[in-house]
């Protein structure tokens, strides 16, 4: 008896400082997902290569994608797009692999409103926050280089973010780097063992 399972679509979002971006790089480079390859107009930067850190497209050639309606989301950012192809996602989760994406609070909303039922079969949402605003504001403060009217506005930026997690599933209040990588971890583990991913039976 062969028993497969679809892969899963973990989005993972939260304020600068939360340590979300430290969670998906451990979790691709131990081999337990992978980043979907995203487009970007901008130009390369020295040492980044086409197809492996992104798909770098003229803006034509997005917009186009755009009016196609193949991204899965995407968004303008210091005036250049960047962008999830749906087909970088769903040729992952047909085949059972795991996809972590490092997504702000608007690609999530975004991905939510997928209408595609691969995707939201696939869909698992969690937010990573620290514990108190305290903690907060000590981590976008940490490299004690900022202008006070720089970090005020980090700060800002952060709280509103914040504002947004009771539109994901899951939650994360961070504690150490260790103690939120043991529970990173076990959520897609659990994930995983959910009956409703399995197929074939």
């Amino acid at each position: 008896m062969t028993i497969e399972r679809t892969g899963i679509l973990l989005l993972v979002s939260g304020p600068s400082g939360s340590g979300k971006t430290t969670l998906c790089r451990r979790l691709a480079d131990e081999g337990e997902a992978i980043y979907s390859t995203s487009c970007t107009t901008r130009p390369s930067r020295e040492g980044e290569r086409d197809g492996h850190d992104y798909y770098f497209i003229s803006r034509e050639a997005f917009e186009q994608k755009v009016s196609n309606g193949e991204f899965l989301e995407y968004a303008e950012v210091h005036g250049n797009f960047y962008g999830t192809l749906k087909t970088e996602v769903l040729n992952h989760l047909a085949v059972g692999t795991d996809v972590v994406m490092d997504i702000d609070v608007q690609g999530a909303d975004q991905v939510r409103d997928c209408d595609d039922t691969s995707i939201q079969v696939a869909l698992v949402d969690l937010f990573v926050m620290p514990q108190t605003e305290d903690e907060l504001l000590k981590r976008l403060t940490g490299r004690g280089s900022d202008a006070q009217e720089v970090i005020e506005l980090r700060m800002k930026n952060a709280l509103g973010e914040i504002d947004n997690w009771p539109k994901y599933t899951y939650r994360l209040l961070s504690d150490t780097r260790e103690q939120d990588y043991h529970q990173f971890k076990s959520l897609i583990i659990a994930e995983r063992l959910k009956v409703s991913r399995l197929k074939n039976l």
